[in-house]
């Protein structure tokens, strides 16, 4: 049992779980908990390392049991070791260092989410589960946004990581692929365009969310439709994961009527 928090892995762990060239450079990341750990497993990602506590519940253990059958390394900690490198305030008991594989984007894409720019962890994962609940087939995210496989976009995103394929381009990247595809650019923007419930959205398109701080960035905005969602009571903007989700959902909800008529 590893018992000191001086320990080579324990500090490896921290450095994943606190900066992004750490994670770039070891090729890997940090998923915690249970529920995102068996994630991991079910679709088939690489654990190179489990921690785990001895007062795992039984639904722990036998992950544990299955990951060690597996030919993973699993190394009991104590539980103030467990605290220590864990990024959560009460840790579930078990963590997995995950080797980053590549998720190729499909050949053809028929729906995008496009992040530019967006550094609040919480609102990229839930940008992504979002995304991925809808049937996006991939989410990219433009130079300047929050690394996707940081601890808190991981616990957002619930898991969406491991059924949603994301890469991280530049906006010159971006609009070359979508060119390429045959798919339009469309926009949030706060007051312009048209209202998001009256534009034609069902053709293949990539729906663009921008940082609440700063909106969509010039490079994108200017290759782009503009879509706003009307806001009634007020209010300067919404929040990025909710306007994102409002669009993503009308996107939806579109392809379903056209296919039903």
């Amino acid at each position: 049992m590893i018992t000191s928090v001086k320990n080579p892995r324990v500090k490896e762990i921290k450095a994943l779980q606190s900066r992004t060239k750490a994670r770039r450079d070891a090729g890997a990341f940090v998923v915690e908990g249970i529920r995102l750990a068996e994630e991991v497993v079910a679709a088939g990602w690489n654990p190179r390392l489990c921690m785990y506590t001895p007062d795992l519940n039984p639904r722990g253990q036998a992950l544990v049991d299955r990951l060690v059958a597996g030919g993973v390394t699993a190394e009991p900690v104590a539980e103030h070791v467990m605290k220590a490198v864990s990024d959560t305030q009460t840790p579930q008991g078990i963590l997995l260092v995950v080797e980053q594989q590549t998720f190729p984007l499909p050949a053809t894409l028929r729906l995008i989410l496009i992040l530019d720019r967006i550094q609040d962890p919480g609102n990229v994962g839930t940008l992504l589960r979002t995304a991925a609940a809808a049937g996006f087939d991939a989410v990219l995210l433009t130079e300047g946004s929050v690394d996707a496989f940081s601890p808190k976009v991981l616990r957002a995103g619930m898991g969406a990581h491991f059924r949603l394929p994301t890469a991280t381009l530049s906006p010159a990247e971006i609009v070359d692929l979508c060119e390429k595809q045959g798919i339009t650019l469309w926009s949030a923007s706060v007051d312009a365009g048209q209202t998001y419930s009256k534009a034609d959205l069902t053709a293949p398109l990539a729906l663009v969310i921008g940082s609440e701080a700063h909106g969509v960035g010039s490079s994108l905005r200017n290759s782009s439709h503009k879509l706003h969602i009307p806001m009634p009571g007020g209010g300067e903007s919404l929040n990025a994961a909710t306007a994102g989700a409002v669009l993503m959902f009308e996107v939806i909800r579109q392809r379903v009527e056209f296919s039903e008529t």
